[in-house]
């Protein structure tokens, strides 16, 4: 990747697309040269304002485009091993949105694709590159809290009027099963949130969970609320979060309707992070409590848009320096047999081990 700019093709021009297109601004070594979306009017729109120079409407059409070094795949989840491995076939490094695929097997296809193109997969996932969560694991390892003990995390969705508009075709995909592979706050954002609990203390032995429903109509309904709680592997140390939906309250947030907190025990002290879609409190973004002493770490970028930046950034350094994403299809493998361990468990009424799954 030495010398010109990392060419790179983007396929989905949804709402997310904005988001990601952060970590490219003011990048000498990389220029986003195509987008593909089989809506014509949402793939010219993101054209004209990003001032990107071709479009597609068929993502084979992009993946056959000689100059196309990465592609970045923002597609409904059931879209995901097809064209992933479409595009590894094809020989571009790939940047797959989360969760990476609907069950493992898909999984373990998409990785097999990468390794015999001997191509780079990364799975995006943003959250362990948000800084105050980025900052939280730094204070972990270096032992501000001394040996953690328990990870306490929730997600409180609220009215769609406190956010973003998200179109109903977003919604109507994520809420069916056959294309989300889940539902909407277990499996797709709780993906972001199970991936924060292994990247702050490492990995899960076993999960068991409870989730509930609540009907949307049209034989349709979402995974709320819902409760998960699991036990790290060897050591003593437990976590769990709790997903709700309050969809009569206002959240005030410039991206989802949706309050983000965590709170890290260990021996010594306490660590709260305080924030992540939304800003409900208005408190700084991340507290750490030792020896009596409260420390508010003010001065941490706490926009929620900042950790699609430096997650894009990651990974077009890696590519350019030849170094390994942290996000790899292992890791990415890693946490959705995390989520799909927490269904499971709430399918089957039982304790589920992660390594059941395979």
């Amino acid at each position: 990747m030495e010398g010109k700019p990392l060419r790179v093709g983007i396929i989905g021009c949804g709402r997310i697309f904005d988001l990601h297109m952060l970590g490219y601004k003011g990048r000498g070594d990389a220029v986003v040269l195509a987008a593909c979306d089989v809506a014509e009017e949402k793939l010219h729109e993101r054209m004209e304002r990003y001032s990107i120079p071709r479009g597609y409407a068929d993502y084979r059409e992009l993946l056959e485009d000689p100059d196309i070094d990465l592609v970045e795949i923002l597609t409904p989840h059931h879209l995901h091993r097809e064209m992933a491995v479409a595009a590894a076939r094809a020989g571009k490094h790939v940047s797959l949105q989360k969760p990476p695929a609907l069950n493992l097997v898909e999984m373990d296809e998409i990785t097999a694709a990468a390794n015999d193109a001997g191509v780079v997969i990364c799975v995006y996932e943003n959250f362990v590159f948000y800084p105050p969560v980025v900052k939280a694991r730094e204070l972990i390892m270096q032992g501000a809290i001394g040996k953690p003990l328990n990870i306490r995390m929730r997600t409180l969705s609220g009215s769609a009027a406190g956010g973003w508009e998200v179109p109903l075709e977003s919604w109507a995909w994520r809420v069916d099963e056959r294309t989300c592979g889940g539902g909407p706050f277990v499996f797709d954002d709780g993906y972001h949130k199970f991936s924060m609990a292994l990247f702050l203390l490492g990995d899960v032995e076993k999960v068991y969970a409870w989730m509930e429903e609540l009907p949307l109509g049209e034989g349709r309904c979402v995974d709320a609320p819902s409760i998960c709680i699991w036990k790290y592997r060897d050591r003593n140390a437990f976590g769990s979060i709790d997903f709700t939906w309050a969809y009569d309250m206002y959240i005030k947030s410039d991206y989802y309707p949706a309050d983000d907190r965590v709170e890290i025990t260990g021996t010594k002290g306490v660590i709260w992070i305080t924030r992540g879609h939304g800003n409900m409190l208005d408190v700084p973004p991340l507290l750490l409590y030792r020896d009596g002493e409260l420390t508010a770490y003010t001065g941490l970028e706490a926009d929620w848009g900042a950790s699609f930046r430096e997650c894009t950034r990651h990974l077009l350094d890696c590519l350019r320096t030849g170094r390994t994403p942290h996000l790899t299809p292992a890791e990415g493998r890693r946490v959705l047999q995390f989520a799909l361990a927490a269904i499971t468990s709430a399918r089957e009424r039982r304790e589920v081990y992660l390594n059941e799954l395979g």
